[in-house]
């Protein structure tokens, strides 16, 4: 079988010494599209060893439709066992709600920062 395959949007980035999962959503609108590529987040982080991922998620702008709110609460859940450490740019308000609820689903922390650079940082950090 094949190793999983980046996308444009999400691919591993070195960033002071560390391998972080980039997960750009940003500006995505078309439901298809962001289920691509959740699909495409599943499939990295499944091949990578437990309690060893850090992941970036970059929403602003994307929009959710309510198959992509059940994506996502089943990618959070899956990906538990596989994230380190997990960082939120660029939400919302009504982000900030749905986030709220995709938490309470996985069980999952994930810190949310202002900026890229913050969030790099921070999972940089991480040991």
């Amino acid at each position: 079988m094949a190793p999983p395959q980046p996308s444009q949007r999400v691919r591993f980035v070195d960033h002071r010494g560390a391998r972080i999962l980039m997960i750009d959503l940003s500006e995505l609108h078309e439901t298809g599209d962001i289920l691509r590529e959740i699909d495409t987040v599943r499939a990295l982080v499944s091949a990578e060893p437990p309690d060893s991922v850090r992941t970036l998620s970059y929403v602003k702008g994307a929009r959710y439709s309510p198959p992509v709110m059940d994506a996502l609460k089943e990618l959070t859940a899956h990906n538990k066992p596989y994230v380190k450490a997990a960082a939120v740019v660029g939400m919302e308000r009504l982000h900030r709600v749905l986030f709220r609820a995709v938490l309470l689903f996985s069980r999952r922390n994930m810190e949310v920062f202002t900026t890229l650079d913050q969030a790099r940082d921070w999972l940089a950090s991480q040991p």
